[in-house]
């Protein structure tokens, strides 16, 4: 089940437009789940245009992700933390070249700058009504104007307006280097394995963390599952790790070795964080804790009928906003996880 229109159709409106042999850019910068979700709209210009030159302005972090993207011909590093001089670095990098086309599927200032700076006839961007931050200051495009929809909803418009076939891919697997590498991790065990993600970057995402004990025993009891720990390092997750010593911790700040631990498990449980976006893209059956941000719009893509959501209110009909609800998160009961968990167990790989 999923939240995006899985259409491949041209936009009737338009003639579609011919890539071929064109250099064309993507400034898309930071967020690792807005990355994911940028996959679909660079892998649907390869498709249909094998010859293009795609380059992506990325930041470092993402990068390590996607590094290895066989969509992507090169990449241009936007190094925040540089001030002034992140700025700077991509000019040097780009400035003696012109590109024929630069799309900008981004709201932020910084990345507008960036949009601003790279030298093309066209660069396109959100409609008015969803930028912000003088963002159409930075282009001289823009797709038609519709309702906020879901982050990957909308980069896939970009593709509509421009009349090019949309795919719905990521190609975001581990390479076979990494698979040995990292194999020695997660050695065969006959039962099923549930990764777990214990926090993200902001406390009201966050489930309440006495809930995973419980949940994992009750996993390892009924389910008959192995459970590992999955994600990053942070202080949020090192203490939830603490209260399930007896648990395999496979926590690391490394994309890629998340990307072969996500891709082999059979299962995941994860607030909205950057690895439950590249599980679902993974097309690892994931259980979504959403309360605080609103699913519609940076929910799951796919699994839908595996969310657990705290965001909407008994009886509300759901629409995608930018609004954040805190102190949500408490509402979701260990009971309805399990039940999500039981069920992603027997959807197909």
């Amino acid at each position: 089940m999923s939240i995006i229109r899985a259409s491949f159709k041209l936009n009737p409106m338009r003639v579609p437009t011919d890539l071929s042999g064109k250099r064309v850019a993507l400034v898309l910068l930071s967020a690792i789940g807005d990355v994911v979700h940028g996959l679909p709209l660079v892998n649907s210009l390869r498709a249909a245009f094998n010859s293009i030159h795609l380059t992506w302005i990325i930041q470092p972090v993402p990068h390590q992700l996607v590094r290895y993207h066989p969509a992507v011909d090169e990449f241009v590093l936007f190094r925040r933390e540089l001030g002034l001089r992140a700025y700077q670095e991509v000019w040097r990098a780009t400035r003696d070249r012109r590109f024929d086309l630069v799309l900008a599927p981004h709201v932020y200032f910084k990345a507008g700058v960036i949009t601003g700076l790279l030298r093309a006839p066209r660069k396109i961007g959100f409609d008015r009504s969803r930028t912000r931050d003088l963002n159409t200051l930075f282009t001289n495009e823009r797709i038609p104007a519709r309702p906020l929809g879901h982050v990957l909803e909308q980069n896939l418009e970009f593709l509509d307006y421009l009349g090019i076939p949309r795919r719905l891919e990521w190609d975001l697997g581990a390479t076979r280097a990494e698979a040995e590498r990292y194999g020695p991790l997660l050695p065969p065990s006959g039962q099923p394995t549930v990764a777990m993600v214990l926090a993200s970057s902001n406390a009201e995402k966050d489930w309440p963390a006495e809930r995973y004990p419980m949940l994992v025993r009750r996993v390892q009891q009924e389910l008959g599952a192995r459970v590992v720990l999955v994600g990053g390092l942070s202080e949020p997750e090192n203490a939830v790790a603490r209260l399930l010593p007896e648990v395999l911790d496979l926590r690391a700040w490394d994309l890629r070795r998340l990307v072969y631990l996500l891709a082999q498990s059979d299962a995941l449980v994860s607030p909205d964080t950057g690895p439950l976006h590249i599980s679902v893209a993974l097309g690892t059956p994931s259980v979504a804790l959403m309360g605080y941000t609103n699913p519609r719009w940076m929910g799951p893509a796919r699994f839908g009928e595996l969310m657990v959501d705290a965001y909407a209110d008994p009886g509300e009909r759901s629409v995608a906003t930018r609004e954040y609800r805190p102190g949500r998160m408490h509402r979701i009961g260990v009971e309805q996880v399990l039940e999500k968990v039981r069920l992603a167990l027997t959807l197909p790989r």
